[in-house]
């Protein structure tokens, strides 16, 4: 039986930037796959039908990962936030068992890590909005897991998936203030320091499978190179 590779979303070219230039070393399946969805929740939720629609099984787990904003004090600027739950905007939990041994695999490479809920918004969340989402349980928000997690829910519902946003704004510290491009550089190290965490997690997973071995990088919004995995085009 083979491993499949890992699939990893994100929303950002310069997240999956940050991820491709990580210490993916003994990832189980080999190289992940790592695609662009594009902003939103729309957009994430298509990504994930067509990638996994046009290869079931092809994938041994999914990875969301980027770049997101805490919602309440204790968080800082380049901290991650692994999700033991994603909730979206019409009140939906979608469970994340991955979170608490995501977060340990992150403290073990010296990353400040937290365990919490997710909130996927429509749209940027701040202010007075914010604090009300972090009375409400939630302790980081982002605009496309929730998608993704339906979508897994529909077609793949047994797929090992697991969250994980690097804090780039905080309430103290929001997006367009002065301090952001530091705190935007720190989160991009930070990602990318993510991935032996991310490798460590998946090969605990212990998935196997027969599917064909997948390796590459895609952008759905700019599929351009003929190398790019087909099940992307």
């Amino acid at each position: 039986m083979t491993t499949a590779p890992l699939l990893v979303l994100c929303a950002l070219g310069p997240e999956v930037w940050a991820l491709r230039g990580g210490d993916w070393r003994g990832s189980a399946g080999g190289p992940p796959v790592l695609v662009r969805t594009g902003v939103g929740r729309r957009r994430a939720g298509t990504a994930v039908r067509r990638l996994l629609g046009s290869a079931p099984g092809g994938y041994g787990a999914v990875v969301v990962a980027g770049f997101g904003a805490a919602v309440g004090p204790g968080v800082a600027p380049g901290e991650v936030v692994a999700a033991d739950g994603v909730r979206d905007a019409e009140g939906h939990l979608y469970p994340v068992d991955s979170g608490p041994e995501l977060a340990r695999a992150l403290k073990e490479q010296g990353l400040t890590a937290h365990t919490g809920v997710h909130h996927t918004a429509d749209h940027v969340v701040r202010g007075i909005e914010r604090r009300a989402l972090h009375l409400q349980g939630a302790l980081a928000v982002d605009m496309e897991a929730a998608a993704v997690l339906a979508a897994l829910r529909e077609v793949r519902p047994v797929l090992p998936v697991a969250v994980l946003r690097v804090v780039v704004d905080t309430p103290e510290h929001e997006l367009l203030r002065p301090g952001t491009l530091p705190a935007g550089v720190r989160a991009w190290r930070t990602l990318r320091a993510t991935v032996p965490a991310l490798v460590d997690w998946y090969r605990q997973e212990h998935v196997t499978g027969s599917q064909e071995h997948i390796t590459g990088s895609a952008d759905l919004n700019h599929p351009t190179s003929s190398t790019l995995p087909q099940e992307a085009s």
